[in-house]
């Protein structure tokens, strides 16, 4: 599992340039960030150093953040990859709340899911799928 550092942000202007400043002043390194929004409010989902010291330098700040623990799985980047870990994860019963995907090379994608359950890596493995470990995504 990977910590992944999660921040609700109002939908206004500005609010995202504030919250990256935030993080750089603290001189933390920002290995990725994933964002989505409704009308209302946005939602960052980032990959950085030390990720619950910064969940709390951000509260300290007036965000509303939070460290999640999500699944990063590698899979073929060619079509069906993401589809036969769907598959698997539909058979097993597992739920997946939220995912997004990017490239990993010209060969792999890494697909990373908050995934309601226990011990998802050791299942996924089980099955055959490659996890993804912080220090390889960072390193990408």
């Amino acid at each position: 599992m990977i910590s992944q550092l999660t921040v609700f942000l109002q939908n206004e202007k500005g609010n995202l340039s504030r919250l990256v400043r935030q993080i750089a002043d603290n001189g933390t390194n920002m290995h990725a960030m994933f964002l989505s929004d409704t009308q209302d409010f946005g939602i960052a989902r980032i990959f950085c150093d030390e990720p619950d010291a910064v969940a709390a330098m951000l509260n300290e700040a007036g965000f509303r953040a939070s460290v999640t623990q999500v699944n990063a799985v590698y899979v073929p980047n060619k079509p069906g990859g993401l589809a036969s870990l769907l598959e698997f994860c539909d058979k097993a019963g597992l739920n997946i709340e939220y995912g997004y995907c990017f490239k990993a090379g010209d060969e792999e994608a890494i697909d990373v899911f908050k995934i309601n359950g226990e011990n998802i890596d050791f299942a996924l493995e089980d099955a055959g799928f490659r996890i993804a470990r912080p220090e390889e995504i960072y390193a990408l």
